[in-house]
C-alpha cells in the first residue's frame, strides 16, 4: 500500500553514529521545506529519515515501518500531532516522541505535549545540535540494553569470578566453594576464554563493568600490583 511518505536513506560516512538496531526516524510536519531541514540535520549525524506530511500517514507509517523515534509538528492536517501522540499512548506504544513545532511555542503549549504523552518538545527554531543531542538520548534509551558478557559464565564461574573480584587467591576461593584449587584453575581458564581476556584482572575489570560499575581505585591498584 502507498503511504504517501518519503523514505530517505542514511547520510554517507556517518552511520556509526547510529545503531544498526535501530528504525527510521519518522518526521511528520505539514510544511515541505520545514520536513526537508530537519530531515537534512538528522540525515548528516546518520539516521534513515521517513518523511509523512499528515497525521493520517504518520500513523499509517508508524504501523509498517516501525521507526526509532517519532518527531511531530502540530498541524497535521486533520489528525492533530497532539491526537497523534495521544493515540500512540493509547495504544499503550513506549515509542519515543518529540513535538517538533513553530506554530506552537508558548510555555502551555510544551505542557500540553508532554500531558498526552511526548518525551520531549522541542521548539522551531532550534539549535540542530541540542535537537541531535535530544533524540540520540531517546533513541538510546528506548532500546534493549545488551545482554551483560558475564552472562556466558555459568554460576560456579560466576561465582569464582566474583571471588577474584574480591581479592581471594585459588587456595582461599578452593576453601570458599569447597572445591580444589585444580578446580578453581580449570573455571578461571573457562571464565577467560569466554570472557575473551588474557589475565584475571582483565576478567575482573569486565565483571565490574558489567555488574559492579567502575572498579574503584585501590582495587585497581590491588589487580595491576597482583
Amino acid at each position: 500500500m502507498e503511504l504517501g511518505l518519503t523514505g530517505r536513506r542514511p547520510g554517507r560516512g556517518r552511520l556509526a553514529a547510529v545503531s544498526v538496531s535501530s528504525g527510521p526516524v519518522l518526521i511528520a510536519d505539514e510544511d515541505a521545506s520545514s520536513r526537508a531541514q530537519l530531515a537534512l540535520v538528522l540525515e548528516s549525524a546518520g539516521y534513515e529519515i521517513i518523511e509523512v506530511a499528515s497525521g493520517e500517514e504518520a500513523l499509517r507509517a508508524i504501523g509498517e515501518v516501525s521507526p526509532s523515534i517519532v518527531l511531530l509538528e502540530i498541524p497535521l492536517g486533520d489528525l492533530s500531532g497532539y491526537e497523534v501522540c495521544r493515540a500512540l499512548r493509547a495504544d499503550a506504544s513506549d515509542m519515543p516522541i518529540v513535538f517538533v513545532s513553530g506554530s506552537r511555542t508558548e510555555s502551555y503549549d510544551r505542557v500540553a505535549g508532554l500531558l498526552v504523552g511526548a518525551d520531549d518538545y522541542i521548539v522551531k527554531p532550534y539549535a540542530p545540535d541540542e535537537l541531535l543531542t535530544r533524540v540520540r538520548h531517546l533513541v538510546r534509551r528506548s532500546q534493549p540494553s545488551p545482554e551483560p558478557v558475564t552472562a556466558r559464565l555459568t554460576k560456579r564461574e560466576r561465582e569464582v569470578l566474583g571471588l577474584l573480584a574480591e581479592g581471594l587467591r585459588h587456595d582461599e576461593i578452593a576453601e570458599r566453594l569447597f572445591i580444589s584449587p585444580k578446580t578453581v584453575g580449570s573455571h578461571v581458564a573457562n571464565i577467560l576464554r569466554k570472557l575473551g581476556v588474557r589475565s584475571q584482572t582483565q576478567a575482573v575489570m569486565v565483571a565490574y563493568r558489567d555488574e559492579l560499575g567502575d572498579v574503584p581505585d585501590r582495587r585497581l591498584a590491588d589487580l595491576s600490583s597482583s
